[in-house]
């Protein structure tokens, strides 16, 4: 009984150290990023990375008014001319892309300048999807440090010559869940770019970013905007991802 004890404290001990060594290896992606404006080099495209703008206990996600704070700056310095918003479009109701673009829009921010993206399911989703479908080699990732640092190291291996733009950080204590959660995502991630070699959920066709018209004004002077991309991507994934969903036994 004392040699099987024995036995699977080792392997707990091993498991530990093989966590913490391959955190270690995916958080060194951050000297990749930064949270100074000045130092990030020009880039054609931005790849915002999408969260829920709402607490599920209610009150507001500070993780995406960062984000939209750190987009907002990037663009208005002249770092980017178009920012990809990239997230789960889960149901009519939950649709991280369209509120991302929205609120960017009420920043000031063009219309013709954000393209969404309803197929980030997953990090590797949204990574990925910026080089084969949106056609970018280099960029800019936005979201909080130790999310760019998996992004990067994601995207890196994959190719992609990106740079991370940090935004804010939130006090250490404000979700303890999703630090934890951190902690596995990025062993995840490892075993997906290494060993698994895994494909996002949806690819498609190809999109030109810069083939998104500009807003168009009607006579009673709303805008109606028409992007290529909304056209082609979120009735699809919408349904399919209900598809997925109901077949899971598990429709939010």
């Amino acid at each position: 009984m004392r040699k099987v004890l024995y036995i699977l404290l080792f392997l707990l001990v091993l498991t530990g150290v093989g966590i913490f060594v391959l955190n270690c290896y995916v958080a060194g992606f951050s000297r990749y990023s930064t949270g100074e404006l000045e130092e990030l080099q020009p880039e054609h495209a931005a790849l915002l990375l999408g969260t829920a703008k709402w607490r599920v206990g209610g009150g507001e996600n500070l993780y995406y008014r960062y984000r939209i704070d750190a987009a907002e700056q990037l663009y208005r310095a002249g770092k980017v001319e178009k920012i990809i918003v990239s997230g789960a479009n889960r149901t009519i109701h939950y649709n991280e892309p369209r509120e991302m673009k929205a609120d960017l829009i009420a920043r000031g921010v063009p219309a013709e300048d954000i393209i969404s993206d309803y197929a980030g399911l997953r990090t590797l989703d949204s990574v990925v999807r910026f080089q084969q479908i949106f056609g970018q080699t280099r960029g800019i990732i936005i979201s909080q440090p130790f999310h760019n640092a998996r992004a990067l190291y994601i995207g890196r291996m994959k190719g992609i010559n990106l740079q991370g733009y940090n935004a804010q950080c939130v006090p250490g204590n404000y979700s303890v869940k999703t630090r934890l959660r951190e902690i596995f995502a990025k062993v995840v991630s490892v075993f997906d770019v290494e060993l698994l070699a895994t494909a996002p959920h949806h690819l498609g066709p190809s999109i030109d970013i810069d083939a998104v018209r500009k807003p168009l004004v009607p006579n009673d002077g709303e805008g109606v905007e028409i992007a290529p991309e909304e056209k082609i991507e979120s009735p699809g994934v919408n349904e399919e991802t209900q598809r997925d969903k109901k077949r899971a036994g598990n429709i939010e």
